[in-house]
Formats: structure tokens, C-alpha cells, sequence
């Protein structure tokens, strides 16, 4: 059972990011301040739970959350700062787009920057831990899988739609047969290898 906050009796704003481990497309990132009394049994980390399940648990949270975000940062901007840093200013940012300044800021994982004056915590598996943060997790996978699936359309080949651009097997074979997109992670090993034996053969 997940708890419902950490600190009682202040407005808490839990985040989460998506997609950190992907070879192209966004990471997004998300913030959700839940009412104190909140009550969803399904809630869980979003990496416990299907697709289906995901689904049916955005608009609840969309619906029920004081306040939601969420917020894509490109890989352009994923290769300028990396991608920690990305998940970091993207979840601040997703923080900024809530409309409702929360009193306490929990974050997943063990990294983050000092948000405006706000108090801010990390919890290693917080998404496991607490349900703003769960909720976050399902909002960030859900939104960014359906950018996903949209960008397969686009960009036929790679398997996106299934694999969501992590670095499968189907995805690698696919890269090395058909070269990078606009989209990917061009900083990220699989990536950079590809560019580095294009550039040789140049040479």
C-alpha cells in the first residue's frame, strides 16, 4: 500500500520522469499534487503495472490531482546538458506548470536541484513508495508513450510503437540498418557509435 506523503498537513507536489533510458524521443517529466484524501488501490509505480492499467489510471489522476504536468525535453537539449540534468530542469519545469505552488516537493531517486524555496526531498523508489510520485510515474510513462507511438508513424522501422525507443534488440538492429532520425539521442553509446563509424568511413 502506498503511502499518501510524507510530511502531513502540507500541500506536497511529487515528481517523476519517464523514458531517462531511451535511445531517442523526449524524457518527460511530471508533478501532481493529490488531494490529502486521495484513495486508489490500483496506484502503483508505473513500471509495475501494464499498459492497460496505465491507461486506465491517467485520466483518474488527471481528474482527481489538484494539480498535474507534464513536460517533454528534447533530445537536443537531452545531448546539451545530459540526460540527468535534462530530468532535472524538466521535472522543475513541470513543477512551474503546475499553477498551485506546493509547501514540500518529493522527487524520485536520489538527485535533484533546490526549487525555487520550496522544501524538496529524494526517495530511492519513491514511485513504490508514495502515491504523488506513483501518480507522476503513470502521467510521464502514459503521455510519452502516446508521443511515441505517434513518432513510429512518422518514423517507420525502429519499433517504436512496442519498444518506446529503449535500446532493444529490434531497435539497435533497426538504428544500424537504417541510420539515426531526428530524434534520437545522438550523445547516448548505441547513437554516438553510429555516428563515430559514419565519420571513419568518411575519413
Amino acid at each position: 500500500m502506498l503511502k499518501p506523503y510524507m510530511t502531513a498537513g502540507l500541500t506536497e507536489a511529487g515528481c517523476d520522469e519517464a523514458g531517462r533510458g531511451c535511445l531517442a524521443g523526449p524524457v518527460a517529466c511530471a508533478a501532481v499534487i493529490l488531494p490529502p484524501d486521495f484513495t486508489c488501490d490500483a496506484l502503483n509505480d508505473s513500471k509495475k503495472l501494464t499498459a492497460l492499467q496505465r491507461e486506465r489510471l491517467r485520466p483518474v489522476i488527471e481528474k482527481e490531482a489538484l494539480a498535474w504536468a507534464v513536460v517533454m525535453v528534447d533530445p537536443e537539449e537531452i545531448d546539451s546538458i545530459n540526460i540527468l540534468n535534462a530530468s532535472i530542469t524538466g521535472m522543475q519545469r513541470a513543477l512551474d506548470g503546475l499553477g498551485l505552488i506546493p509547501e514540500h516537493v518529493i522527487v524520485d531517486g536520489n538527485r535533484f536541484r533546490p526549487w525555487r524555496d520550496v522544501p524538496c526531498d529524494t526517495v530511492v523508489k519513491g514511485d513504490a513508495t508514495y502515491m504523488s510520485i506513483a501518480a507522476a510515474s503513470v502521467l510521464a510513462k502514459t503521455h510519452r508513450d502516446e508521443l511515441m507511438k505517434r513518432l513510429a508513424s512518422e518514423c517507420p522501422g525502429y519499433g517504436w510503437e512496442k519498444n518506446m525507443a529503449y535500446p532493444t534488440k529490434d531497435h539497435l538492429e533497426a538504428i544500424a540498418r537504417l541510420g539515426l532520425t531526428p530524434h534520437h539521442r545522438r550523445s547516448f553509446g548505441p547513437c554516438r557509435r553510429i555516428i563515430e563509424s559514419d565519420n571513419t568511413a568518411h575519413e
